[in-house]
């Protein structure tokens, strides 16, 4: 036998992974705090870039429409820290359960991911002392994806920021 012959298991698992499906990946960051959001992000096609609210309506209809193709979404999980009211927390504990029963229902699947391993893969080459991780986010969202740094100008639109950056994130992690 010619030492360089592969066998002819590795030579089908090759060609298999040399096929490439025509189908993008869409790559999902949620944020389920109380100014939260969902991104999309895919290297082609309808769900290139996008951003929405927790309340919009909208989100959900992108939502339904992402479970119909390839997809993988992150979750922040987060948990309550020491201070916060009663009602923030319920109200808290409620937009996180609401996120994951609708990736449930439409059979998405998703992992959660906490804000230190994201925020250690994309805040990597930034200075860190005495910087507030919000505006990092939404300085770092804005670079990363200039074409919605006008969705991102906002004081309050950190959630959008972490939303992107956890979409980017899972689209790391995934290559």
């Amino acid at each position: 036998m010619n030492k360089l012959a592969v066998p002819p298991r590795a030579k089908v698992k090759s060609e298999a992974l040399a096929v490439r499906s025509p189908i993008p990946t869409i790559y999902i960051g949620i944020d389920p705090g109380k100014g939260g959001a969902i991104a999309f992000l895919s290297d082609m096609g309808p769900f290139h870039c996008m951003i929405f609210d927790f309340e919009d309506s909208e989100s959900l209809a992108k939502l339904r429409a992402a479970s119909k193709l390839r997809v993988r979404a992150v979750l922040e999980k987060v948990s309550a820290m020491p201070g916060q009211g009663v009602t923030s927390m319920f109200n808290f504990g409620a937009n996180f359960g609401t996120w994951i029963g609708r990736l449930e229902a439409l059979e998405i699947p998703f992992d959660f991911v906490t804000p230190g391993k994201w925020q250690k893969e994309m805040f990597d080459s930034m200075p860190a002392k005495g910087t507030d991780k919000k505006e990092m986010s939404r300085d770092r969202a804005r670079r990363l994806f200039p074409q919605v740094a006008d969705q991102l100008g906002r004081k309050k639109d950190h959630g959008r920021a972490e939303a992107l950056l956890m979409a980017e994130y899972c689209r790391r992690m995934d290559k």
